[in-house]
């Protein structure tokens, strides 16, 4: 029993296509929809699966040319994260079959398989997985910045996000570590190369530069559509970080920014000095972007593909105040008035701060020198 699927996400395709293929179909994948065309003709699937948005030709179109060019009344199911109606209607009254929102379990794609064409006759036996895979109606890359993490690394935290939400694709990136911190994450990857990547810098550049490498490294991955980073001590978790990308989809925000500040309801753990030394950058910070934020500082951050080029193509000029370079850049390129309309600050329900994080108080005082830095260096500076 052969199955055609086609989308334009390849962080999308491949765990259906392992799922699939693990349940006994004869299973086939294609991202550029064009070439899905061909592939029906040739391939002669019993079960078309397709997304409508895709940048060659439209899911919509594909299903057109099955029905009445094709002349094949081959089931169909569309998977999309359209949440327009008239898409919706449209694909029912050219044929479809089934019809799904992203994001969806993946459970739910096999039990819908099984119900248009049934199950294979060689799947002898029922192999049952996590009920918690998600398929994603997005890419979403995330840089993890790693120095001397080899003790630290929360390995297993990352493989149980990894496996249950695709749709991610981590890249790691060794920031010239002294320890094994690269063989651990070399064996992290294992099994896992289509979702997690290393990037090795030989020499240690600091946070800034090794973000700053990763995220151009991903920003040539055609299949992610957002990109951010996130501490390696996950201080911030995937949970609040899912939230980040969930308020970056389908608005006009060009970042979404974490915010650590203190409220009802969330766990925000800062030691009483930290504390009060952060309240003083912010207001300094507040000062020099002319921007009301909260908290500039947090790891977390989710950045749409279409900025990253922008933002991090030229070096930084401090160790550990890119971020601010970074919205100094938005500013300079956007207007003051603009760039607040393009970021959003998010309040985190978690961050805990992790004995043996890199920045010392003493950093934390050579902080408010590079914010003077800052200032000086961008005043007519051009992006």
């Amino acid at each position: 029993m052969k199955v055609l699927v086609i989308d334009d996400q390849e962080l999308v395709l491949l765990p259906i296509e392992k799922r699939l293929t693990a349940m006994g179909y004869n299973v086939k994948v294609e991202t550029n929809g064009i070439e899905g065309k061909k592939l029906f003709d040739s391939f002669n699937p019993d079960l078309v699966i397709i997304d409508i948005n895709m940048p060659e030709i439209s899911g919509l179109d594909i299903v057109e040319y099955i029905r009445e060019e094709a002349r094949s009344a081959t089931p169909i199911m569309v998977l999309s994260g359209s949440v327009d109606d008239n898409n919706i209607i449209k694909g029912f009254e050219l044929g479809i079959n089934d019809y799904m929102k992203k994001p969806l379990s993946l459970n739910e794609i096999c039990a819908r398989t099984k119900h248009l064409i049934g199950a294979p006759q060689i799947n002898k036996k029922e192999v049952t997985y996590s009920n918690r895979v998600i398929i994603q109606k997005r890419g979403v890359g995330v840089v993890i910045p790693c120095y001397n993490e080899e003790e630290r690394l929360l390995k297993e935290e990352f493989l149980r996000f990894i496996d249950e939400y695709t749709g991610y694709y981590l890249c790691f990136v060794n920031d010239g570590s002294t320890d094994k911190t690269l063989e651990a994450l070399e064996r992290l990857k294992v099994g896992r190369e289509d979702y997690i990547t290393v990037y090795n810098c030989e020499q240690n550049g600091g946070k800034a530069e090794a973000v700053r490498q990763g995220m151009l490294y991903l920003s040539e991955n055609k299949s992610l559509d957002y990109i951010g980073f996130l501490d390696a001590d996950l201080s911030t978790d995937f949970n609040d970080f899912e939230d980040l990308v969930a308020s970056i989809e389908g608005s006009d925000f060009k970042i979404v920014s974490g915010s650590r500040i203190q409220r009802m309801g969330a766990n925000i753990a800062k030691d009483s000095a930290r504390a009060i030394i952060s309240m003083t950058i912010n207001f300094i910070i507040r000062k020099i972007l002319s921007m009301d934020f909260k908290d500039t500082q947090c790891g977390a951050k989710i950045f749409d593909k279409d900025v990253v080029q922008l933002l991090f193509g030229k070096k930084f000029m401090t160790k550990w105040l890119f971020d601010v370079e970074i919205f100094m850049r938005m500013r300079k390129k956007f207007t003051l008035a603009k760039a607040k309309q393009m970021i959003s600050e998010m309040p985190l329900k978690r961050w805990v701060h992790v004995d043996g994080s890199k920045l010392s108080m003493k950093d934390s005082i050579k902080i408010v020198f590079q914010l003077g830095q800052i200032f000086f260096g961008y005043r007519g500076k051009t992006v």
